[in-house]
């Protein structure tokens, strides 16, 4: 088994250090890594409620304090952790490939952000971003706990928290920026996400069909391995430390590539 995995760490290494557009697509169980709980796990559990139940319009325009009361919550949580080698090897692998590389993340926690990653789109959201339920306005707030729950805005009315609710429409531009990215990609990469939560899980099918080569780097099966040319079952934390070091030793390593993602 140890040497199947060394083989497929190799060959994807190598398809790594040729590509000229990559794109990433990281679900919770990267960030699960650094002791955050997964949206659907029990751990992500808050005083007995389901995500489903807060995560909603319907729960903040009932009761915006409990709905924020979860999110402070999971804010003080995310604000003690910190960016796992996973994340640093995403920023690496950016630093290294440039404009070759995107990372899509479903992942609310900016925790990628502070690796040093900085070709990010959030097709979620962002837990540090407040967004006004009249006006508008736009801010980021990295304090937790938050001084006044509920939040309000200059113009005195409720800020919401920045994240794509349950019912909701992805942000348009960073869809549209994902979709674009994918359908040029020649190598996606599927990174500790279980690939059940469309539309985003939808983004490896558009690059396997528009060409790509597929990975699934992940601890468990995934909906989409049997897409996967490569399928690493291991956590991102073990795995993409790994394709580094065999990608520096490899022939032909720059920056750069072709893409203008």
């Amino acid at each position: 088994m140890l040497d199947v995995m060394s083989s497929a760490i190799d060959s994807l290494s190598a398809a790594l250090r040729k590509s000229n557009a990559i794109v990433a697509l990281t679900g919770a169980g990267i960030s699960a890594e650094s002791s955050i709980p997964t949206f659907r796990g029990a751990g992500g559990l808050w005083q007995n409620f389901q995500p489903e139940q807060l995560a909603n319009l319907e729960a903040f325009e009932r009761d915006p304090r409990l709905v924020w009361e979860w999110y402070d919550w999971r804010r003080g949580i995310i604000s003690g952790a910190e960016p796992n080698r996973g994340h640093r090897a995403l920023a690496e692998i950016e630093r290294r490939k440039g404009s070759g590389f995107i990372l899509l993340t479903q992942n609310v926690d900016g925790l990628q952000d502070r690796a040093g990653s900085r070709r990010v789109v959030k097709l979620h959201g962002d837990i540090w971003q407040m967004r006004c339920t009249e006006c508008g306005t736009v801010t980021f707030n990295h304090e937790a706990p938050l001084a006044v729950l509920p939040p309000h805005c200059s113009c005195h009315a409720l800020l919401r928290p920045g994240v794509v609710w349950f019912g909701e429409s992805l942000p348009e531009l960073e869809w549209q920026r994902a979709v674009e990215a994918s359908q040029r990609a020649d190598l996606f990469l599927l990174i500790g996400t279980s690939a059940v939560v469309y539309p985003a899980a939808g983004l490896a099918e558009t690059a396997h069909q528009a060409g790509a080569r597929v990975a699934v780097i992940n601890l468990e099966t995934t909906a989409l391995d049997d897409l996967a040319e490569w399928t690493l079952r291991g956590s991102a934390g073990q795995i993409l430390p790994r394709l580094l070091e065999q990608e520096s030793s490899g022939p032909g390593f720059g920056e750069g590539g072709s893409s203008s993602h």
